[in-house]
């Protein structure tokens, strides 16, 4: 078959008709839907009828699954993670579990509850940030490092937290992961450079703190442009498929205290890969459990 594909923005964002995520789909159809997402970075499909094991199966289409999170336990599965608004809300740009030496690959985002009013999904193409960066930028971008923990999980920490923002923070920090990831990555299928920040870094190697912050708030400029911005409006029963690998993403408290509960399933990834070939390292924790390596980087 061939896809039935709306282009939501320019840089970012296609809508899939005519394909339900809870169906036993062919392979000729996952791999349609690989190279769409590989074009598009983000898709978004009507999902009514799929619930937690359905999405389960349709994600392990695109590789080995990890578990819900390195420290958070899962939901209706091991692999599932609750996204709850009622428990923590994450309005901050991040792509998911950079802390780790092999991110996921992809990440699908299962609507369940949405408010009346609000509570938009944001995803922005990194790669379009790096190509939009002025020429000198962009060749020092290129050989920087930065390290990720999941300790300092954004570069803004909230001074205040309800009782359960606490706890769960609690337990996101139980274990404390860091990584050395290249501020920009290569992707591995479609050779495509992106910029590898956002919430997750603690900061860039061989700067201060104060020049850190400078360079990474110059860099997330880039990334957060309205023009590199997809922004979705849930409806219950849509799945939001992204490439955690090429874009970060934001979910915007803009709901009041609305119920919004979503429910999170990621792909495993590999180890990313700067521009001169180098691969990241973990620096602190192992995260075996959570995300197996993939033959080549155990090789490597």
């Amino acid at each position: 078959m061939t896809l039935d594909l709306r282009k939501i923005t320019a840089h970012i964002g296609a809508r899939v008709l005519g394909v339900d995520p809870a169906d036993d789909l062919s392979d000729d159809t996952v791999a349609e839907l690989r190279a769409a997402l590989g074009t598009h970075k983000a898709l978004v499909l009507d999902a009514p009828d799929l619930d937690a094991a359905g999405q389960e199966r349709f994600a392990a289409r695109f590789g080995s699954l990890t578990a819900a999170h390195p420290t958070v336990p899962g939901g209706e599965t091991p692999q599932v993670l609750d996204v709850d608004a009622a428990v923590s809300k994450a309005n901050e740009w991040h792509s998911d579990v950079t802390f780790v030496v092999n991110p996921p690959a992809i990440t699908t985002l299962r609507s369940i509850t949405v408010p009346a009013y609000g509570g938009e999904t944001l995803v922005a193409s990194s790669a379009a940030a790096y190509r939009s960066l002025p020429e000198p930028l962009r060749r020092w971008a290129d050989t920087l490092w930065a390290v990720h923990t999941n300790v300092y999980d954004y570069a803004e920490p909230r001074p205040r937290r309800t009782a359960s923002e606490a706890a769960y923070r609690e337990v996101f920090e139980s274990t404390r992961y860091e990584s050395s990831h290249p501020v920009v990555r290569v992707h591995p299928e479609t050779g495509e450079r992106g910029l590898f920040v956002g919430g997750f870094v603690r900061g860039i190697e061989g700067l201060s703190t104060t020049e850190s912050r400078d360079v990474l708030r110059l860099l997330q400029a880039h990334v957060t442009r309205p023009e590199h911005v997809l922004r979705w409006s849930w409806q219950p029963g849509q799945l939001l498929v992204f490439d955690n690998r090429i874009t970060q993403h934001y979910a915007i408290d803009n709901y009041d205290d609305q119920p919004r509960r979503l429910s999170r399933v990621t792909v495993g990834g590999d180890v990313p890969v700067s521009v001169s070939g180098q691969r990241s390292r973990a620096l602190v924790g192992d995260s075996s459990h959570y995300s197996a390596l993939p033959e080549e980087d155990v090789a490597a």
